[in-house]
């Protein structure tokens, strides 16, 4: 168990009888499990883009972009929900002749279930069908089944850019990821315009949404999306907790059925909650050298409720470990916070770059965490860069606000005035990254 989950895995009772406090701990466990699924729908409820359709991002985000914090200048997305209630979609992938691409599929809870792409399935063409819960049926000829826990999915696909002048290739490439219902697979597909839900507020964002819900809203909730979204069979000792104080799949919550004084307890919980997973996201991770190494079961949480629900709260939509890891800097190497005062250096002994089978990076950002506005225009460091290697083999990254000198502006990653962070993003991590043998060495300060 990680040590964010720890702070979060409050104690409860299992007598029958409960007090005040025994059924706020129960509902403070309820929030953390059912943060996940609630985020989720109201991300999804939220979504410009019509279900089971592509939203391909066409250009990586500059130092103007503020829609989401740590924005990625790596890969471009292609996300899109997956609605499998009335049938299987499918998922149809070109040859990307070598070119890195995953397609991670989430279910409602952020479990990834599924993670098509060059680690698992290659870079050849194939068809995938994504089944519901439920389904049960005859796939085409060629067609491989994905099995989708629940009703709802989101693939969030990521293809490998090497900067602005390979964005026309990889249009191209994602012009070619498509989605087809079962019944219309084979023949000619139009999909459907998109319709707005007039009673989603599309100038809130989904964790204010879910913020904004008292206890009894957001229990409501959780007892409704349960149903199309059903727990693992691992969760049967939660949710006989939760059916303590009327938390149940499929039927209405009524908190006027409880005891006025566990009822007053249950809606203290929401604050309690919410209060324990931001302490959690703030010591998300393990400490190495200056960076945070986020834990080994990212994306596929088991019983780990806790964790889930930070991972959901400081990064939805996190990726599988073996797809993706992303070590996170706040302070250099001798924990002081970093400033664009100072100068900063990251030094890979010779054979000790990131250790990764597609590619890697470091991306600054500044306090707020958006890309850093600098005179060339660069947010990230990455390995298919020219980069300069020192006569000993060795490679050094220089991070400051100036230039270092043009014999060493191949090697800049361009930092702002103030205060910022760093993140190191490593795509299909060799073993050493993912056993913990290798460790990111530490950003050293220039004296």
């Amino acid at each position: 168990m990680s040590e964010s989950s720890q702070s979060v895995a409050p104690q409860v009772p299992t007598a029958t009888a409960l007090t005040p406090p025994e059924a706020e701990a129960i509902a403070t466990l309820g929030y953390i499990y059912g943060y996940p699924l609630l985020l989720m729908d109201a991300t999804r409820a939220s979504w410009p883009t019509p279900a089971n359709r592509f939203a391909h991002a066409g250009e990586f985000p500059d130092d103007k972009f503020t829609d989401v914090v740590s924005p990625n200048v790596d890969t471009l997305y292609s996300p899109a929900w997956l609605d499998l209630t009335k049938e299987p979609i499918v998922l149809s992938l070109p040859d990307t002749n070598g070119r890195y691409y995953m397609m991670p599929m989430l279910d409602a809870w952020t479990n990834v279930f599924a993670s098509p792409g060059t680690r698992t399935t290659g870079d050849k063409a194939g068809n995938y069908a994504v089944t519901g819960p439920g389904w049960k049926g005859t796939l085409p000829e060629g067609v491989k089944e994905i099995k989708s826990p629940t009703s709802i999915a989101w693939i969030i696909g990521r293809t490998q850019t090497n900067g602005p002048s390979d964005y026309a290739a990889v249009n191209a490439l994602q012009a070619q990821y498509k989605l087809t219902p079962l019944s219309a697979f084979g023949k000619p597909y139009t999909p459907p315009a998109g319709v707005v839900n007039p009673a989603v507020d599309m100038k809130v964002g989904p964790g204010e949404q879910v913020a904004k819900m008292d206890s009894t809203t957001f229990f409501k909730t959780l007892a409704r999306l349960m149903v199309a979204n059903p727990p693992s069979a691992a969760d049967a000792p939660v949710l006989a907790k939760l059916a303590k104080i009327g938390i149940v799949p499929g039927q209405d919550f009524d908190p006027n059925k409880l005891e006025p004084a566990v009822a007053k307890e249950l809606e203290k919980s929401v604050q309690v909650a919410v209060e324990q997973l931001q302490a959690a996201g703030k010591k998300f991770g393990k400490p190495a050298n200056g960076w945070n190494i986020p834990p080994t079961n990212v994306g596929d949480f088991g019983t780990d409720y806790g964790f889930r629900a930070v991972v959901t709260l400081i990064g939805l939509g996190a990726n599988l470990p073996a797809d993706a890891i992303y070590p996170f800097a706040f302070v250099d190497g001798d924990g002081k916070s970093f400033s664009g005062a100072n100068r900063y250096v990251v030094h890979f002994d010779k054979g000790q770059t990131p250790p990764a089978n597609a590619f890697w990076s470091l991306t600054m950002y500044d306090a707020q965490g958006f890309p850093v506005d600098n005179p060339i225009n660069r947010y990230t460091i990455s390995s298919w860069m020219p980069l300069k290697n020192n006569p000993d083999g060795s490679l050094d990254v220089y991070v400051q606000k100036d230039s270092p000198g043009k014999d060493k502006e191949s090697n800049w990653l361009p930092a702002p005035g103030g205060e910022f962070d760093i993140t190191m993003r490593v795509y299909h991590p060799k073993p050493a990254m993912l056993d913990g043998t290798w460790l990111p060495p530490p950003v050293k300060l220039v004296k």
